[in-house]
C-alpha cells in the first residue's frame, strides 16, 4: 500500500479548505511556497490511490473523502484475504488433526523396541529440539554445563522459551556457577525469568541433558574429531526417570540464578575447596575444567593458588596438607550452603 507522502498532506490540507481540487490548482506555487507542478501533480496521485480525492463526477474536480471511510475501502480487500488465509488454515487442521492421536501414541511409546533413537546430524537434532519444543505440553527441564552460552544459540532459543511459558510449560534449566560472568546468558535469564522460568547454577555438572514432559530425553552424543556431534533421543521410562532424578538431585543443590543482580561467580574459597576435592579424585585438569565450565587455562591458575596457598609443590601434598589442616573435601553440598544467598 502507498505510503502518505508529506506533500500530500499539503494537498489534502487544501482540498479541504477549498472544497475541491482541480488541475488548475496544481501550478506552481498555488497550493504552497516551493511546491512544483511535479510534486503537486505526484502528490495528488498519491491521494487518490489512498482514496482519500474522489472525482466529484461532473467536472475534472476531486473532492477530499473522510479518512475513516478511504480506511474502510482500503481495508476491505484486506480482510477478505485474511478470512480466506484463516479458512485454509481451518482446511489444513482439518485435514491433519487425525493424524495428531497416531503420532502422540508413536512417541508416547518410542519409535525403536529399544526406547533409544540416533541423531548423527547436528541439523537433525535441531530439528528434533524445536518440534519437541513445540509439543512440549507440561515442563522442560535442561542441565546446560559449561560457562556462558553463545550469543547466537540464546537469542535462537529465546522465543521458543517464551512461547512454551506463555502455554504455560514450566521451564527448569541448571546452569554452572561459572555461566553467571556471561553478559549474554544474563540477558538471557532476565528475559526467561521474567516470563516465569526457573534457573539455578551449581559448581559441576554432568552432559547437557534435556527432558521433555518426563518423557523424552536427548543426551549428547560422545564428541568424534572433524565430526558434527549428534545425541540420542530417549524415550525408555526408566532410563528417562533415572535422568529426571539425577535432574532434581542437581537442582536442589543449585543456588538461584537472579541475573537482576551483579553476576557473582562461585565465591574463591568454595570454588578452591570444589578444585582441591577434584584434583585428589585424580581427574586431569581438562576433566576438571570440563566440570567446572572454565577454561583449561583458569583452572590451571586457580590449581596454582591452591597449591601455593597450602605451600605444597604437588597434587598429593596439597592433599595432605588440605586434610591435615581439617579442610572438608566432601561433596558439593557440603560447600554448597556457603554459596546460598
Amino acid at each position: 500500500m502507498a505510503q502518505l507522502a508529506p506533500e500530500s498532506l499539503a494537498v489534502y490540507e487544501w482540498a479541504l479548505r477549498n472544497g475541491v481540487l482541480r488541475d488548475s490548482d496544481l501550478t506552481a506555487g498555488s497550493i504552497e511556497p516551493g511546491l512544483t507542478d511535479e510534486k503537486a501533480a505526484q502528490a495528488r496521485d498519491n491521494l487518490l490511490e489512498l482514496g482519500l480525492l474522489l472525482s466529484d463526477g461532473r467536472t475534472d474536480g476531486l473532492i477530499p473523502v473522510d479518512p475513516a471511510i478511504a480506511e474502510i475501502a482500503i481495508r476491505a480487500p484486506l480482510e477478505q484475504e485474511i478470512r480466506r488465509r484463516q479458512s485454509e488454515l481451518v482446511d489444513i487442521h482439518t485435514r491433519l488433526r487425525p493424524l495428531a492421536p497416531l503420532f502422540t501414541q508413536h512417541e508416547r511409546t518410542g519409535r525403536h523396541a529399544d526406547g533409544v533413537r540416533f541423531l548423527g546430524e547436528a541439523h537433525e537434532v535441531r530439528r528434533e529440539l524445536s518440534l519437541m519444543t513445540r509439543l512440549c505440553a507440561e515442563e522442560m527441564v535442561s542441565i546446560q554445563p559449561g560457562g556462558g552460552r553463545s550469543p547466537d544459540t540464546l537469542r535462537g532459543i529465546i522465543d521458543e522459551s517464551l512461547a512454551m511459558r506463555g502455554r504455560g510449560v514450566r521451564l527448569r534449566t541448571l546452569y554452572q556457577h561459572s555461566a553467571r560472568a556471561s553478559l549474554s546468558t544474563q540477558r538471557y535469564v532476565r528475559a526467561v525469568s521474567a516470563a516465569g522460568a526457573e534457573i539455578r547454577t551449581t559448581a559441576e555438572a554432568f552432559d547437557r541433558i534435556i527432558i521433555f514432559d518426563r518423557e523424552t530425553a536427548f543426551v549428547p552424543q560422545q564428541r568424534v574429531a572433524d565430526q558434527p556431534q549428534g545425541a540420542s533421543v530417549v524415550t525408555d521410562p526408566t532410563v528417562v526417570g533415572f535422568l529426571y532424578r539425577m535432574f532434581e538431585y542437581l537442582w536442589e543443590s543449585g543456588r538461584p540464578f537472579d541475573a537482576t543482580q551483579p553476576g557473582t561467580p562461585q565465591p574463591p574459597e568454595a570454588l578452591r575447596l570444589t578444585i582441591l576435592r577434584l584434583m585428589m579424585s585424580g581427574l586431569k585438569d581438562e576433566a576438571i575444567a570440563k566440570r567446572l565450565g572454565m577454561a583449561t587455562r583458569t583452572l590451571r591458575r586457580h590449581v596454582k593458588e591452591v597449591t601455593d596457598e597450602l605451600g605444597a609443590e604437588s597434587r598429593f601434598q596439597a592433599g595432605y596438607r588440605a586434610h591435615h589442616l581439617g579442610l572438608r573435601l566432601g561433596t558439593e553440598e557440603d560447600e554448597e550452603p556457603v554459596l546460598r544467598p
